[in-house]
């Protein structure tokens, strides 16, 4: 039986964050999520049913080689490794965005994990063994978030770290991110925080 996925949206854009900022990519975004983030600019609630068939499809109408798997959450999408299978047989960069909490498929070529403060309890108990990036969302105060970047940087093994500033009624608390960079920043022999910005809003694009 063909398998189908809760689907969001896939478009074509420039990646906008983190490491891979500027890379051509299709964005497969999938519905729902295992956390519930009050800040969260994505509505993961409203999503439509596809097959295999119809997502590859989709896909292949756009030029860029790499995609991006993101949410919502989607390491708890069913037959996810299917989809992965299928999209790496079609020579894709595979990128995935993911909150970290549960194990990432081998398909995938580079992972970013967004662990999210609020969910601190849960990420002391499981998560990703190693990542390629870390992206933390600057969602309380630099003293809220200090301790919990440092317990994200022993739990989650990655060799880039970013804070990106929490955005509400259209405002980002960038005061409060570089704030927090520099206390990061200011330790020695500790892992260097850089500041990643959404610069697909500050362009106009998706």
């Amino acid at each position: 039986m063909m398998p189908h996925y809760r689907i969001v949206e896939i478009f074509e854009t420039l990646q906008g964050e983190g490491w891979n900022t500027g890379m051509p990519a299709v964005f497969v975004r999938f519905g729902k999520c295992n956390l519930a983030c009050p800040w969260c600019d994505t509505d993961y609630h409203r999503f439509g049913m596809m097959t295999l068939t119809q997502i590859v499809a989709q896909v292949r109408r756009f030029s860029a080689p790499n995609i991006v798997i993101t949410g919502g959450e989607p390491t708890i999408q069913p037959h996810l490794p299917v989809l992965l299978d299928t999209l790496k047989a079609e020579g894709y960069f595979l990128a995935i965005e993911t909150n970290g909490i549960k194990a990432v498929p081998a398909q995938i070529d580079y992972t970013a994990a967004s662990p999210k403060r609020l969910y601190r309890d849960v990420y002391r108990k499981r998560a990703l063994a190693c990542a390629d990036e870390i992206r933390i969302v600057t969602d309380g105060t630099p003293e809220e978030l200090f301790d919990f970047c440092q317990e994200i940087e022993q739990t989650i093994d990655a060799p880039r770290h970013y804070l990106s500033p929490c955005e509400r009624a259209g405002e980002m608390n960038i005061l409060e991110t570089i704030t927090l960079l520099g206390k990061l920043n200011a330790r020695p022999d500790a892992p260097h925080w850089q500041l990643s910005l959404q610069t697909h809003k500050l362009a106009g694009i998706d």
